[in-house]
C-alpha cells in the first residue's frame, strides 16, 4: 500500500540548493512528492545535481536548475518568477543561500564586506520573501522557510557581521509571519549548529585561521559546545525543513527554530 506523500502536488523553491544543506532539503522534498527548483551560482554543477536527482525518481521534470547569484536582485526575483512560470505557482520557499563572508575583528572590517554579508544574508532573504508572496497570498496558502544559524541567536568573535546577518534574518522572520499569518502563510527559520558540509570542509580552513586555530580544532571547538557533543547532520536539518513545509507543520511560525545540538540553548 503506497503511503501519502506530504508534499504531493507542492512547489518548492530553494536558494543555495545544489550542495549542502540546500541539496539535502531538495532530496527530502522530492522523496515527498514536491516539484522543486533549484536557485545557485554554477550553471555546470546545476545542471549536474539536476541529473543526479532525477535518478530513478519518477516525473523527471519534477527538478530544474535556474542559474544565479543571491546578491543580485534582478537574480532572485527572476528565479522566482521562472519556478512560477515553469511550474504555474509556488507553494514553499526556502532561502538556505548565505554565508559568513570576511571574518574580522570589528575595528578590521571593512564597509564592503558588512555590505556583503547583509545582501548574502538579508537582502537576499528579503527580495526572495518579497517576490514569493503575493501567489501564496492569493491562494491562501505558503510556507517560508529561512535559514538562519546559531550565531542568529548568540554571538561569536570576528563573526560579527555574520551574526548581525542572521539575526536580522530571524527579525523578519518574526514579523513578516505577524504579517501574513492571516493569509494562511506560514515563516520560520531554521537555526543550525555545524555541519559539516562540503562548504564548511573547503572554507573552514579560512575561518579556523581567522579564530587563530587549526581547522579540526574548530571542529572540535564547535562540537564540544553542543549538547549531543557532535555536528549537526544535513538529514536533521532537512528533517525540521520537512515538517515547516508540511501540513502538520501549519501551527509553526514566527519562530527560530534551533537544530544545533543544544549549542544554543534558548
Amino acid at each position: 500500500m503506497n503511503r501519502d506523500l506530504k508534499l504531493e502536488g507542492k512547489v518548492a523553491a530553494i536558494t543555495g540548493g545544489t550542495a549542502g544543506l540546500g541539496r539535502g532539503i531538495a532530496e527530502a522534498f522530492l522523496a515527498e512528492g514536491a516539484k522543486v527548483a533549484l536557485f545557485a551560482r554554477n550553471p555546470e554543477k546545476g545542471a549536474r545535481v539536476v541529473e543526479e536527482l532525477r535518478v530513478d525518481r519518477p516525473g523527471k521534470d519534477r527538478v530544474v536548475f535556474v542559474a544565479g547569484d543571491v546578491m543580485d536582485q534582478g537574480d532572485v526575483e527572476g528565479f522566482i518568477d521562472t519556478v512560477v512560470d515553469t511550474f504555474g505557482t509556488i507553494d514553499i520557499l526556502v532561502n538556505n543561500a548565505g554565508g559568513a563572508g570576511d571574518l574580522q575583528p570589528l575595528v578590521n572590517l571593512s564597509d564592503e564586506a558588512f555590505d556583503e554579508a547583509m545582501k548574502w544574508n538579508v537582502y537576499s532573504t528579503f527580495w526572495a520573501c518579497r517576490r514569493a508572496l503575493p501567489p501564496m497570498i492569493d491562494k491562501g496558502d505558503g510556507r517560508i522557510i529561512n535559514m538562519s544559524s546559531m550565531e542568529g541567536k548568540h554571538g561569536k568573535p570576528v563573526f560579527t557581521a555574520y551574526t548581525a546577518a542572521k539575526h536580522a534574518v530571524n527579525g523578519l522572520t518574526k514579523s513578516l509571519a505577524r504579517e501574513v499569518g492571516e493569509a494562511g502563510v506560514t515563516v520560520n527559520t531554521i537555526c543550525p549548529g555545524l555541519v559539516v558540509t562540503d562548504i564548511i570542509k573547503n572554507n573552514g580552513p579560512e575561518t579556523a585561521k581567522a579564530m587563530g586555530m587549526e581547522f579540526d580544532d574548530m571542529i572540535t571547538m564547535f562540537a564540544s559546545e553542543a549538547a549531543i557533543k557532535r555536528p549537526n547532520t544535513v538529514e536533521e536539518i532537512a528533517a525540521m525543513a520537512l515538517l515547516l513545509a508540511s501540513k502538520e507543520g501549519a501551527g509553526i511560525t514566527g519562530a527560530n527554530l534551533s537544530v544545533d545540538g543544544g549549542t544554543a540553548q534558548f
